[in-house]
């Protein structure tokens, strides 16, 4: 059998690397024209809804009175800035191009509410408002209380679920029987007792009903997973405002960034509030109610980081070929390309 000639040698491996090249290429050619097209559907989806508020906002007729306050309002405005700068009255601020990007600006800014959620607003105190930077219907406060079952108790069973709106209005408080015996009430921790149980709800109801709350709404508890677990659920992690977890609390409280404080502790050190004490143990409406006012301490900037991550991961990447590299390696090819080379 005759050897093939160096020069087919030669020209195998020359049509190897041009075949390789070519396809290189050609993969680099695709992943660009795609993210062009990626941003240029976003482009099309962005901007109609744009020029739509835009036109809503001007077309909107305004009252007597609207127009009246609107004037009074634009002239102390005036006066004020006149008496603050002096040296400026000649300028004038009622450019064509400001009033435009401004609307720009505010339209930009009004799309971000409506379709997360999320508002630019610095959070006020805690106390009596309703939600700067959430639909308030949207958050309610979960916390749950737990019993032991099984060999020595060591199985925790859900005992207690409560369930608060924003308001710190409760809208579940109920108790559970579990569904396996139960060999300690940890009344101490939970505050269950055996009467507490004589007549409580079935868990497999409970749960549906729970679930149903729960469902579509940003969930706020400490330690949360915990009462995920007892319920058996799971829910998106972009919903859940777990307060153990969060380093904003523990930088309020003077505690080291790796430290995750009790709620009692937490309750203690900013809401000046006592919980969890005496020998009745803890009560879940209590706790629930704790978590949400530490929630709230926090509320804007905690929102304006998860909108400011979701901003980055939403942002359109470079595409990146080192993650492509290692197809032009030999396993990738084609055997009869390799044995023609060879």
């Amino acid at each position: 059998m005759a050897k093939p000639s160096k020069k087919n040698k030669a020209s195998s491996w020359g049509l190897l690397s041009n075949y390789r090249y070519l396809c290189k290429k050609s993969l680099m050619l695709r992943v660009m024209e795609n993210t062009k097209v990626r941003k240029k559907c976003q482009q099309k989806i962005m901007f109609p809804n744009m020029k739509r508020k835009l036109t809503d906002n001007h077309s909107e007729p305004l009252g007597t009175n609207t127009l009246g306050k609107k004037t009074k309002l634009n002239n102390s405005d005036q006066e004020s800035q006149s008496t603050l700068n002096p040296e400026n009255k000649g300028a004038d601020i009622s450019k064509p191009g400001f009033s435009d990007h401004h609307s720009l600006a505010t339209a930009l800014r009004d799309s971000w509410e409506v379709d997360s959620g999320f508002c630019s607003e610095a959070s006020p105190p805690a106390s009596g408002r309703s939600s700067p930077c959430l639909r308030s219907t949207m958050v309610v406060a979960l916390d749950c209380e737990m019993v032991g079952t099984g060999p020595g108790g060591r199985c925790s069973e859900l005992a207690r679920c409560s369930i608060l709106d924003y308001h710190g209005n409760v809208l579940y408080d109920k108790y559970v029987q579990p569904c396996q015996p139960v060999t300690d009430y940890r009344t101490r921790w939970s505050g269950i007792r055996r009467h507490h149980l004589q007549n409580a709800m079935p868990f497999t109801q409970a749960r549906e009903e729970i679930l149903s709350i729960l469902e579509g709404k940003v969930v706020i508890g400490h330690s949360i997973y915990n009462d995920f677990e007892a319920l058996d659920m799971l829910h998106p992690g972009h919903m859940v405002r777990d307060t153990s977890t969060t380093r904003l609390l523990s930088r309020l409280a003077g505690f080291p960034r790796e430290r995750c404080p009790s709620l009692k502790i937490l309750a203690s050190k900013l809401l000046n509030r006592t919980i969890q004490t005496g020998r009745r143990g803890h009560c879940s409406v209590e706790d629930a109610q704790a978590a949400l006012d530490l929630y709230k301490l926090v509320e804007g900037e905690w929102e304006q980081e998860l909108q400011n991550k979701l901003r980055a991961d939403d942002a359109p990447h470079e595409p990146s070929f080192a993650s492509s590299n290692h197809y032009m390696q030999d396993e990738y090819w084609p055997d009869d390309v390799i044995a023609d080379s060879q």
